[in-house]
Parts: C-alpha cells; sequence; structure tokens
C-alpha cells in the first residue's frame, strides 16, 4: 500500500466532526501519502456551500485540504480512466465512487470511507478492501 485515497465521507466526517473522524485526523498525522480525487473533493466542497449557504466555503475546503497535507489528483491517468469506466459498468456505483476505486486499485491506495451501501457488495466479493470509518 502506498497510502490512503479518502473519499468524500472521510473529508465530510473530519470537517463535520461526525463518527469516524478520529480516525481520518489518526490517518492525517501518520506518516503515509494522503490524496484525494478532484471529483471526490469537489463533493466536499459543494455539500459544504449547501449547509453553509456560503460560496465561499468551497474555497476554504480547498485551504483545508491544503492545510492537511492531502494531495488533490486534478487529472486521472490513462489507467485510472478505464479503471473508472470498468468500475461503473459494473453498476450502481456513484461516477465519483468508481473514480476513487479506480484510482485507489491503480496507486496501490487504501480507500477510506463510510460509504457502505455502494461499496459493501463489491467487499462482500472480494474485490476491494476499504478502510472503513463506521
Amino acid at each position: 500500500m502506498n497510502g490512503y485515497l479518502l473519499d468524500a465521507c472521510a473529508l465530510i466526517a473530519l470537517l463535520n466532526d461526525e463518527s469516524g473522524a478520529q480516525r481520518v485526523e489518526a490517518i492525517l498525522s501518520g506518516d503515509a501519502h494522503v490524496f484525494m480525487s478532484a471529483i471526490n473533493t469537489l463533493e466536499v466542497a459543494y455539500d459544504a456551500v449547501r449547509r453553509s449557504q456560503d460560496n465561499d466555503a468551497a474555497a476554504m475546503t480547498l485551504r483545508v485540504v491544503s492545510d492537511a497535507n492531502i494531495e488533490i489528483l486534478w487529472s486521472l491517468t490513462q489507467a485510472e480512466w478505464l479503471a473508472a469506466a470498468r468500475w461503473k459498468a459494473r453498476g450502481r456505483l456513484s461516477l465519483a465512487d468508481a473514480i476513487a476505486l479506480a484510482i485507489a486499485e491503480t496507486r496501490d491506495l487504501k480507500l477510506v470511507s463510510a460509504d457502505h451501501h455502494e461499496l459493501d457488495p463489491l467487499e462482500a466479493e472480494g474485490l476491494i478492501q476499504v478502510e472503513w470509518l463506521r
């Protein structure tokens, strides 16, 4: 494993001090490299804008990510793009989750999530491993 990939719910848990926030804090304070896809970061930003009704909340999200030393992956490699298409074609995954799975798989990262409803079936089939927050 080359580090961690946070999905949107992981960062939202941290920002809103929800269940699982302590695990995210522990990951961020460790030595491993931590990444987020631009799409998952966008999910956090629009959630922050929607909750606060403040358009500046999106820029604040980027500052928080930067301050936490989370590297945003602004683009996909060809291998990630192809893997995302394969994951999305499997069925009931959001595009953001398909991209996260593709990045985690391609870069050998541990996906950190609380998104059981989409990811549990894949884990039950032995196709993925997830670091669950709750």
